[in-house]
């Protein structure tokens, strides 16, 4: 039997992008790909802070690159899968759709502004990410893309309703990608988190948050050899909070 220290538990040689990489459950996610071999590609708004954590996590020996993307642009989505299949000889192995926004209201007082603002970042972008990434996620052989949504999606919850559509519709193109792209190698999964210590949510009925690092943990399992047989799956990472009742 393989042990930990095989090729089922490695990312050795293996390439990825994940959006929203600078911080937060992003952050997170970059780190522990690369932990585990993997040369990673991430990408924000912000060119200091990018600059910044990729000095960093070369410091410590990773394989990260990173460039500046305003991921409601569809230009500049295009622009940066150029950019990775540049970096990745036009092979991608991963692709992590986690890069989000969030907004707390009531229904009534959502603008469809809000609503416009979230269904371009939270559903538009990733949806059209996993369409440009196809051709790279193909070429790889052996492709795995990972949603981070959101209990929010699966069950109600307060002031959150147009963040719940969103999140929602990302679970259901997951399912749907899953089953449209396994023939060509290529995974499709969602990790759905309720609150996590990002800074974006306030006071939640749980006693106790997650870390970012709680999250990443899953999302690069998912990626590995060793979970090559998961696919059209929705995980949910909340303390139990969807079984709870409360």
């Amino acid at each position: 039997m393989a042990g930990f220290n095989s090729q089922r538990w490695s990312l050795k040689g293996m390439t990825a992008l994940v959006t929203g990489g600078t911080k937060g459950i992003g952050y997170a996610i970059v780190e522990e790909l690369a932990v585990l071999g993997a040369t990673v590609h991430t990408c924000a708004r912000n060119q200091e802070l990018i600059d910044e954590r990729v000095r960093e996590w070369k410091n410590r020996g990773f394989k990260v690159s990173g460039s500046v993307c305003d991921l409601t642009s569809k230009s500049q989505r295009e622009e940066l899968i150029k950019t990775v299949s540049s970096v990745f000889n036009s092979k991608l192995n991963i692709l992590v759709n986690n890069a989000a926004t969030v907004t707390l209201r009531s229904t009534t007082e959502y603008a469809l502004e809000d609503l416009s603002s979230m269904m371009s970042t939270n559903v538009e972008s990733p949806y059209h990410l996993c369409q440009l990434s196809y051709p790279l996620l193909t070429a790889s052989g052996n492709g795995s893309i990972v949603f981070v949504a959101s209990i929010a999606g699966i069950k109600a919850l307060p002031r959150l309703s147009a963040h719940a559509a969103t999140k929602s519709a990302v679970i259901q193109i997951s399912k749907n990608l899953a089953c449209e792209w396994a023939k060509d190698g290529i995974r499709t999964n969602t990790v759905a988190p309720w609150a996590v210590n990002t800074g974006l949510i306030g006071r939640t009925p749980i006693r106790r948050i997650a870390e970012p690092n709680e999250i990443s943990s899953l999302v690069t399992f998912l990626c590995l050899p060793a979970a090559s047989y998961i696919n059209g799956q929705v995980v949910s990472v909340d303390g139990g909070f969807t079984v709870s009742g409360f």
